[in-house]
């Protein structure tokens, strides 16, 4: 017998009050057929203002396809998205990271409002995908996660390249090293179609540790944007939200602390963003799991990194694809013990059921080396703490050579201040140079330095000048840099009182940050130290004013905002 699963919308009740409700969604052409069915929504990314979400209105139909035909009513909305890479290094930059939260709210808003019994959500820009997740998370109806996949390489004299190869071109044609036209010439190649970027940068991280996660089906955050396996990902999503239904899967029963320890451990071996363990945190947050920012060196420990991708390696996701994908890598570190099996997933099986069918790596592939030869022996995401960073802050070491870097602060108390004095060749080798006073509260909005950690790196300075802020990086950066630094300078974290030419340590090994000031003098600058007013207007203000610090996940929901 099948089971009734009309009774959770209460806009499709037999009730006669509902009826209204009914006569207006007969207006959009549904029908009694329509009524006797759960109502599912799609929720959209679809934008023209970013190649990752170009093509997303044809996968929200595919989704919407495979829904209907499941048996559901299925019915597309939209939220928004903001292209990090195109405010990059601009005041824009400062809306990307409460994007997330507005994307957050908005698809929660609509599932609330509109009693939908379950949702897709199809996202590919950075902040698209930890939105939807916090989403699913808060809304806590049966629903499934797609990315929109990643973007195929562009290709310059005989070589892939991507957005990053541009930022870089960037600090490159400043130092004198290519002219105008050749810059221009990896300008126009570096992004040829649809797509989110194509290294192991945010979105594709993201993507990988959802997919680890067991929040989207197997193969979603491999399969490439412009590709056939990517409108099918999108088809049965919409089927397995209908499963979800029958079956009574609800997010909270995949998203567990196992969960994100699987998520973490995929991250970790793939060598993938800083920004996911902020990520990680706010939809933690989100759904209630007990995850800190301290987990993260827990499982860094023990995982070793192995994929050769970039911004660090050589690779793309599109060649991580063809190599098997994130499923043929979990399936190596599961069959090693690295992964929890039993974790459920949105098929409706485990992790070890799911993984028993996928393939293993293709035994030619160069992306991920065996484990027996890892790239490095433990994790490339590293938290830091020290006096510098009481709370904790955040490196990438993925190909850096340099484990301990101790130089004269240089202090900035804006991006620009800073991105002018390289600009200038002002900041030397040996130099540690620092950004303050970008954070989530004090940016607002935590922008991320890609534009100044490019130039460092086109410049030859990417392992001669340690990089510092209490805002973030782009998943493209690489070099010697730490960002995340808690508590920010806005809140009178340590980062505050820095001074020029104070000596700063950064040790990748014993996971410390230290400035060679004492307790005494750091207290003595803080009694003549006064926060900078917050911002005021509109969505930054409101931001600012309830943000958490950037260690609990720089969520805007039920904490105290100096927590």
């Amino acid at each position: 017998m099948e089971k009734d699963l009309r009774i959770k919308s209460q806009v499709f009740s037999d009730d006669t009050m509902r009826a209204p409700n009914r006569a207006m969604l007969r207006a959009v052409g549904l029908t009694d057929e329509d009524f006797e069915k759960p109502m599912v929504g799609i929720a959209s990314t679809w934008s023209e203002v970013t190649p990752c979400n170009i093509h997303i209105d044809d996968l929200a139909v595919s989704a919407k396809k495979g829904a209907r035909d499941a048996g559901a009513t299925p019915l597309i909305f939209n939220t928004i998205t903001v292209s990090d890479g195109i405010s990059m290094g601009t005041q824009g930059m400062r809306y990307s990271l409460p994007s997330r939260d507005l994307i957050a709210d908005s698809i929660e808003t609509v599932v609330g409002a509109e009693s939908l019994d379950g949702f897709v959500a199809i996202g590919a820009c950075d902040k698209n995908i930890p939105g939807c997740m916090i989403a699913i998370a808060n809304s806590d109806v049966p629903a499934v996660f797609v990315y929109g996949g990643t973007i195929a390489p562009g290709k310059h004299n005989g070589k892939d390249i991507d957005l990053v190869s541009v930022f870089e071109g960037v600090g490159k044609h400043n130092n004198g090293d290519i002219d105008d036209q050749e810059l221009k010439n990896i300008e126009c190649n570096a992004c040829p179609g649809a797509g989110a970027c194509g290294g192991m940068y945010t979105a594709n991280t993201m993507a990988s540790a959802v997919e680890a996660m067991g929040m989207s089906l197997p193969g979603s955050s491999s399969n490439p944007a412009e590709s056939d396996e990517k409108a099918e990902d999108c088809s049965a999503a919409g089927e397995a939200v209908y499963k979800l239904l029958e079956e009574g899967i609800y997010p909270k029963d995949i998203m567990t602390k196992k969960a994100f320890e699987n998520a973490m451990t995929v991250v970790m071996a793939l060598g993938g963003s800083t920004n996911a363990i902020l990520h990680l945190l706010g939809m933690a947050h989100a759904v209630g799991v007990d995850l800190k920012i301290d987990d993260f060196n827990r499982i860094q420990e023990k995982v070793p990194h192995l994929a050769d991708l970039k911004p660090s390696g050589q690779y793309v996701m599109q060649d991580l694809h063809n190599a098997g994908g994130v499923q043929a890598v979990m399936k190596l570190l599961y069959e090693a013990g690295y992964l929890h099996g039993d974790c459920l997933t949105v098929t409706g099986k485990t992790i070890a059921e799911n993984l028993a069918e996928a393939p293993s790596l293709k035994e030619d592939q160069k992306i991920i080396a065996p484990l027996d030869n890892p790239k490095r022996a433990d994790g490339p995401l590293i938290v830091l703490k020290g006096n510098l960073a009481p709370r904790g802050a955040v490196a990438k070491v993925s190909g850096v050579k340099v484990k301990r870097h101790t130089g004269p602060a240089r202090v900035f108390n804006t991006e620009q201040e800073a991105t002018d004095a390289v600009r200038r060749n002002e900041i030397n080798e040996g130099d540690v140079l620092v950004i303050r006073h970008v954070g989530p509260k004090g940016g607002p909005g935590m922008p991320e330095m890609l534009s100044v950690s490019s130039l460092l790196v086109g410049k030859g300075l990417g392992e001669k000048v340690a990089l510092l802020t209490d805002g973030r990086f782009s998943g493209g950066t690489h070099g010697l840099v730490v960002g995340h630094i808690a508590p920010e300078a806005q809140d009178g974290g340590p980062i505050a009182f820095l001074q020029e030419g104070d000596q700063v340590t950064i040790d990748s090994e014993n996971k410390e940050i230290t400035a060679d000031v004492s307790e005494a003098e750091l207290d003595k600058r803080n009694q003549q130290w006064s926060a900078p007013p917050l911002y005021k207007k509109g969505v930054l203000g409101k931001y600012a004013h309830n943000v958490s610090c950037s260690s609990k996940g720089a969520v805007t929901d039920f904490l105290d905002a100096a927590d």
